[in-house]
């Protein structure tokens, strides 16, 4: 803890608490050391709903906490039965979480050695690089596009105080080099409670696969410590790879901004022959980080058809993919939203984010019976004299104000009242170097 968040502790923390063994064990370790250092707890459990056993396991954590002297909150998700439950139900912890911090800064998780273990696992399984093999960090900075709403049915317990609270919060893993069974025996010598959640002995979950393959591994000399130690190692990799990919976006690229106003318009453009000339593995790596940075996407592209557009690129010709359209002009690459992507996204004039990377201000305008949808040719043939900075196929894709089919303003091209500020990944302080250093 004093490595990850010394020397100056905050006043307060949170913990994420599900009430099995790991986070049990971490709550009796974090109460310990909250008592040592003066730092008041706040914990929550996500009760998802998807087992009947959910509720009283959430009551389970309530109880230990009120037994600890430690406010407590349970918040409840409800599944709308689209996409993969894990995977959303991960996504939706996060968004509950940043919703029940409100000025936290820090939520504590109990990932484990065995966890790092486990995802390098499924990750090589899906052909993963460098990137997914590497080891989660023990300290991670979570901005969302926009702060969750706890629904007043929906939350019960103790909340944190609200104000000051920061757009972004780290997420701070101080268990990663920690064992499962090293938790669970800190546990039973003092004799905690927990429970043992079914699904992580369910095949259905890739997960519990994995940790059954685990088990033979060891026998093998593959078990969870070397792979793990192989993560961590991948880890140092990694940033090693970004601050090349850093370098080379300093050498050959440029984020195109409105040359009246100064201002983002969301398009990359890179220096075509400065970026044949870059090592294979650097292209793919920056290619895709500029992917995921132009079209907002959670995650990076799939490897396959990364491999195909590069390709396309280095040989003259362009392509789609990721939500982002890549075109080769003389010596230059550009890369912009593709329009297809926001065609249909239609939404009242507020301060709501717009394709999750544009927010409008409406400059003092009166909202009503105005429209955010994209500038599309309908756009584009309303302007008078076309602006500098944006060719007609990037500028299709950029967020415009409407009144009915009347072009109100286009703010990224300078066109109207209105102005807009980009916000990648949500975030208006984001550019894609600092995006090339943290992802």
């Amino acid at each position: 803890m004093g490595d990850l968040l010394g020397p100056d502790f905050p006043p307060d923390i949170g913990l994420a608490v599900s009430g099995g063994g790991d986070s049990m064990a971490m709550l009796t370790l974090a109460h310990n050391w909250t008592h040592r250092w003066g730092v008041r707890l706040w914990v929550v459990t996500i009760d998802h709903g998807l087992r009947p056993e959910a509720a009283s396991e959430a009551a389970l954590v309530s109880e230990t906490c009120a037994e600890l002297g430690h406010p407590h909150a349970t918040l409840r998700w409800h599944w709308d039965g689209q996409g993969n439950v894990m995977d959303v139900a991960r996504r939706a912890r996060l968004t509950l979480i940043d919703a029940w911090r409100g000025a936290l800064r820090h939520v504590l998780m109990a990932h484990t050695s065995d966890d790092v273990a486990e995802t390098f696992l499924m990750r090589l399984a899906r052909g993963s690089g460098v990137e997914g093999l590497s080891a989660m960090a023990a300290k991670r900075r979570i901005a969302l596009p926009e702060g969750g709403v706890l629904r007043a049915g929906d939350v019960s317990g103790d909340l944190p105080p609200v104000a000051p609270r920061e757009a972004a919060f780290h997420v701070v893993r101080p268990c990663l080099d920690m064992t499962r069974d090293e938790l669970r025996h800190y546990l039973r010598t003092l004799k905690g409670r927990w429970v043992e959640d079914p699904t992580n002995e369910d095949p259905r979950y890739d997960r519990a696969r994995i940790r059954r393959l685990l088990g033979l591994l060891q026998a093998e000399g593959l078990g969870a410590d070397t792979l793990a130690a192989t993560a961590h190692r991948m880890a140092r990799a990694r940033e090693a790879l970004s601050a090349r990919a850093r370098a080379v976006w300093e050498a050959i690229g440029q984020e195109v901004t409105n040359p009246a106003t100064g201002s983002r318009i969301g398009e990359i453009r890179l220096d075509r022959e400065g970026f044949a000339a870059v090592e294979r593995d650097t292209q793919l790596r920056f290619l895709a980080a500029v992917l995921q940075y132009v079209s907002g996407a959670e995650y990076r592209p799939r490897a396959a058809p990364l491999e195909a557009l590069l390709d396309r690129l280095l040989s003259g010709g362009g392509g789609m993919l990721h939500g982002v359209e890549a075109r080769v002009h003389g010596d230059d690459l550009h890369l912009f939203r593709e329009y297809d992507a926001v065609r249909d996204l239609e939404q009242p004039a507020s301060g709501q984010l717009w394709d999750g990377r544009w927010r409008m201000h409406m400059a003092g305008q009166d909202p009503t019976g105005l429209t955010i949808r994209a500038l599309g040719p309908d756009g584009w043939a309303q302007i008078a004299g076309k602006p500098a900075g944006a060719s007609f196929a990037a500028a299709r894709s950029l967020p415009a104000l409407w009144r009915g089919d009347a072009l109100v303003a286009c703010p990224p091209l300078g066109v109207g009242a209105a102005g807009a500020t980009l916000c990648p990944m949500g975030r208006a302080d984001l550019t894609l170097p600092g995006f090339l250093d943290s992802h």
